[in-house]
Parts: C-alpha cells; sequence; structure tokens
C-alpha cells in the first residue's frame, strides 16, 4: 500500500525541502490540492527537487481549464519528473464552478468523460502524430501545428485520475480513467457497497486487470507521536467531517449508514452560518466511520483494518496546512499491507 502526503502550497520556496524530506522520509507520493492556491505550480518545483517520489494533483479542477491547458501542462510535469507525474481531476461542484470560476455548468459526470477523451487525443496527436480531429458536445479540437507541438519526451503521457463520490463519476472513473481518487469522506461500507462493485463492472467492461487500476484514498487518518497529537487531528477531521457531510453530493454516504437526518442538519447549519458549532453534531460513532485513529505506535494495523483489499493507497494528510508527520518505520509497516495496483500501462491509457 502506498503513502501520499501533501505538499506545502501557502510559498513556493518552502517546497524543495518539503519535498526532499518527504522523500527521504520513504512517502510514495507528493499531492497538492486546488482550494486556497494552484496545484501546478508546486509539483513543478518538486520535479526538479527529488528523484523519486511521485508527483500527484488531488486534485486539480478540470471545467475552468480547457483540456489543450490541461494537456501542456501534464506533458511538461511528467517530461521534468522523468515520468513521476499523475494527474488528478475534479468536476466541483455546481456552485463553485458558477459563482467561483465563472464557468458554465452541465451535467458533469458525461463531461468529465468527454474532457478525459479529449486530453488523451490531444497527447495521442503530440506522441504519434496522430491527426488531431476530435469533436464532442463540450469540446472540439483541430488545429495542432507543428510550431505547438512539444518536444518528444521518453515517458509516456500521464496517468489520468478523477475524483468520485457518486455513482456517476464511479462509473466515469472506472470505464475511462486510470485510477480512482476516492474522497476522504468515505467509509468501508460505502467502499464495499457502492464503489467496489462500480469499479470492478467497469474494469470488466473495458477488459482492463485490477493490477493496471489504482484506487486511492476513501478515509481520513488522525494519528500523531502521543495521544495529545492524536486529539488535535481528531478536532481537525471532526470539523472536516461535518463540513463536508453538510454538503448534498456527499449525502450518498451518509445514507449507507442511515445518517441522512445528519446531513439535513448540518446543511440547515451551514445555512444559518453556525460553522463553528457544526463539528459538535459529529459523534465519536460517527467519526469512527470516516476516520483511522491511533497513535504512530499502533497505526498500521488499524490501516490494514480499514483499507486492505480496498484502496491502494492511502492519504497521510488531506491539506497543505495540516502536515503528516509519519515516522519512517510506520510509512514502511503501511507499505506492507497488500494492495491490488502493480503499474499503469504505458501511455496511461489502461
Amino acid at each position: 500500500m502506498k503513502v501520499f502526503t501533501t505538499l506545502p502550497q501557502d510559498d513556493l520556496k518552502k517546497v524543495p525541502a518539503a519535498a526532499a524530506a518527504a522523500e527521504a522520509a520513504g512517502y510514495d507520493g507528493l499531492m497538492t490540492l486546488e482550494n486556497r492556491h494552484d496545484p501546478f505550480l508546486p509539483l513543478a518545483v518538486a520535479a526538479t527537487s527529488t528523484r523519486r517520489i511521485a508527483l500527484l494533483t488531488g486534485l486539480a479542477i478540470a471545467f475552468p481549464r480547457s483540456p489543450m491547458v490541461i494537456a501542456n501542462l501534464g506533458w511538461d510535469l511528467q517530461s521534468a519528473s522523468d515520468g513521476r507525474f499523475v494527474l488528478g481531476l475534479g468536476s466541483q461542484v455546481r456552485g463553485h464552478n458558477e459563482r467561483r470560476f465563472s464557468v458554465p455548468w452541465s451535467a458533469p459526470a458525461p463531461r468529465m468523460r468527454e474532457y478525459i477523451a479529449a486530453l488523451r487525443a490531444i497527447w495521442r496527436c503530440w506522441r504519434d502524430g496522430e491527426k488531431l480531429a476530435f469533436e464532442g458536445a463540450h469540446y472540439n479540437f483541430s488545429l495542432m501545428t507543428p510550431a505547438f507541438v512539444p518536444e518528444p519526451m521518453s515517458a509516456p503521457p500521464p496517468a489520468v485520475t478523477i475524483g468520485a463520490v457518486g455513482p456517476a463519476m464511479l462509473r466515469v472513473a472506472a470505464e475511462t480513467c486510470d485510477g480512482v481518487r476516492l474522497h476522504p469522506f468515505c467509509t468501508r461500507r460505502y467502499q464495499e457497497n457502492v464503489v467496489q462493485p462500480l469499479i470492478a463492472a467497469g474494469l470488466e467492461k473495458r477488459g482492463l486487470p485490477r493490477a493496471g487500476y489504482e484506487i486511492t484514498g476513501g478515509g481520513f487518518i488522525a494519528t500523531g507521536a502521543d495521544d495529545e497529537a492524536v486529539a488535535e487531528k481528531i478536532a481537525w477531521v471532526r470539523q472536516r467531517v461535518a463540513f463536508y457531510g453538510s454538503t448534498r453530493a456527499y449525502w450518498p454516504v451518509l445514507e449507507q449508514h442511515g445518517l441522512e437526518d445528519l446531513g439535513l442538519k448540518l446543511h440547515e447549519m451551514v445555512k444559518a452560518g453556525k460553522w463553528q458549532e457544526m463539528a459538535d453534531e459529529i459523534s465519536d460513532d460517527v467519526l469512527a466511520l470516516f476516520a483511522v485513529v491511533g497513535r504512530h505506535d499502533g497505526l498500521a494495523g488499524k490501516v490494514a483494518e480499514r483499507f486492505a483489499g480496498l484502496s491502494d493507497a492511502i492519504y497521510a494528510s488531506t491539506a497543505p496546512d495540516v502536515v503528516s508527520d509519519m515516522p519512517p518505520g510506520l510509512i514502511a509497516d503501511i507499505q506492507r499491507i497488500p494492495a491490488g495496483f502493480r503499474e499503469f500501462g504505458d501511455g496511461g491509457e489502461g
């Protein structure tokens, strides 16, 4: 099982030291998010400061950017890192697309399916010389002169993963992508009852072996060297579970546990501006559904109990300002947990 952590994103000058330290500690991947800062710039810095560790966007918001823009970014990061970049895309919810990014909204799953197809058509054009002639409902690409084709690289185009919660996007992830990034707002029951069957059906449909498909995440980790540090992480996770639980897009997870009323209550609290009180609604029992909790010295067994057979990689950190301090020994213990994923196919197309 792989262990991913986050990079600092508030100051690019912090990235070289942080990236080198994470690589030295034994983490498998460095991840950025699209919240306050751009997710691609820190990875560009990390690509030149590391040699082994994977570089991941987790996630970059797709629809505000043309597939051509993402194609360029992905190609350059893959080249700079000698093949260590894995693209993670997300759709975000309607409100953010329309009101934060000012882009038109449409059904996200069909649009994401087309987005990925367009992205790969561009990469095939650059890599194989295939004529660029992509026509879709949302995207059309037909102009590519030699002046706009990037230099060849030794690595294949990046693997493509997407964030998915609901069944529609999970189907897109299984049928078109090289992996899925599960939201931390996820439980083992949701993975077993919803995620696993949809992923298995999608892989069977395209004839892709499970060993070529990476399932990442699916829960929070609240850990530290001592009980005080664990308590601090629990408080942070409790707040995040409350925040995500208030969002309708994540309610299918709550439905697996008969917690629909909790989602409704949290949603009303958001509308009333009761942000600080929301965490009090997350009981210890509910928290345990979403998070693996424990000190460093006992965590690996709990990670295996929660994620073994379901996820190939876990998030040691899910925010750039909440630093993971897993010691190398713990990282190595988690890495010994068996996982189904082995490697991405050539060209990142399964």
